[in-house]
C-alpha cells in the first residue's frame, strides 16, 4: 500500500515540477514516471522496514 501510494504521489509531484518549468507533454510524462520510480523504491524500503521491525 506504501508502494502505490509513493508512486501516485511521486507521479502527481514530477507532473507538477515539469508543468511548472514548462514542459511539454513528453517532459511531463518522462517526470512523472521517474518519480513514480523514485518515489515507489522508497515505499518499497519504508514497506521492507516495517515488516522486518514487526
Amino acid at each position: 500500500m506504501i508502494v502505490i501510494a509513493g508512486m501516485v504521489l511521486g507521479a502527481l509531484w514530477g507532473a507538477f515540477r515539469a508543468a511548472r518549468r514548462g514542459g511539454n507533454r513528453l517532459d511531463i510524462a518522462q517526470y512523472a514516471a521517474v518519480h513514480a520510480i523514485i518515489f515507489g523504491l522508497a515505499g518499497l524500503m519504508v514497506t521492507i522496514a516495517l515488516a522486518r521491525m514487526g
